[in-house]
């Protein structure tokens, strides 16, 4: 436990310092005048997953392996893939069913999901180094400290979700942490994880950058997209896609 808060708070930190660095040489290098703008934010993201995902491999707090990649589990990577779409619609459905929280990154997010480089962080850097930290560092952690999985799974996704610092993305960070951390435990690998958070990213931006186009807003609402009388049939034939994914999973899912 105590190994898992302590990476929690380094990855938390190394944000912070990350993010002070990179504003202090943009005034250096810009002077005080110099706009921080989308250019700025994404390199700063950039930084501070490439810099997180060096330290936490090179000190081996999380331990990447090709033997489980090596079973050739594509199967695995399917039912993962497929679980991941059948998730999207019922998260957007649960989002505008639950009291509205504070959305307290959404200009910055935004900005991140309209701009073309944007996807090297969201697509690319965030589903490959949160797998690494959260579930290749913390949850491994936490399942060296108890033998109860689910309740290492839970407080491994309980801290995936408070990582991401805006009230917003919280619930779905943390059930999003319970399915990962699940497939971390049936398989001791994080690559079902990242094809999982890579499909979940890369739709999400797909479908803000096509709901601008065609709502001029990123975030339309469920009536807006499917119609008021097929929102309900929507979630279920999503059910119809994450159920049986589910199942599957269940079924190959193995360690190497």
């Amino acid at each position: 436990m105590k190994n898992a808060i302590i990476y929690t708070v380094l990855f938390a930190a190394l944000q912070v310092v990350v993010s002070i660095v990179t504003q202090l040489v943009w005034n250096r290098l810009l002077g005080n005048s110099g706009v921080m703008g989308t250019e700025f934010m994404i390199g700063t993201l950039i930084a501070f997953n490439v810099l997180g995902l060096i330290l936490f491999l090179a000190t081996k707090w999380a331990v990447v392996s090709r033997n489980w990649i090596r079973t050739r589990p594509w199967m695995v990577l399917f039912w993962a893939a497929m679980a991941s779409v059948g998730c999207i619609v019922p998260s957007m459905w649960l989002q505008e069913v639950m009291p509205e929280l504070p959305n307290l990154m959404q200009e910055g997010l935004e900005e991140l999901m309209g701009s073309r480089l944007g996807y090297v962080v969201v697509g690319l850097l965030a589903p490959l180094v949160e797998e690494v930290v959260f579930r290749g560092a913390i949850l491994r952690a936490l399942l060296k400290w108890n033998q109860n999985h689910w309740l290492c799974i839970a407080i491994s996704a309980a801290l995936f979700g408070l990582s991401h610092f805006n009230p917003a993305q919280m619930p779905h960070a943390f059930l999003a942490g319970l399915l990962l951390g699940w497939m971390y435990y049936r398989t001791g690998s994080i690559v079902p994880g990242i094809v999982v958070h890579w499909v979940n990213n890369s739709v999400a931006y797909a479908m803000y950058n096509v709901s601008m186009a065609a709502y001029g807003t990123g975030d339309p609402t469920m009536a807006q997209v499917f119609g008021e009388q097929r929102v309900l049939l929507a979630v279920l034939f999503s059910l119809c896609i994450l159920i049986p994914a589910i199942y599957q999973l269940k079924l190959r899912m193995k360690r190497a």
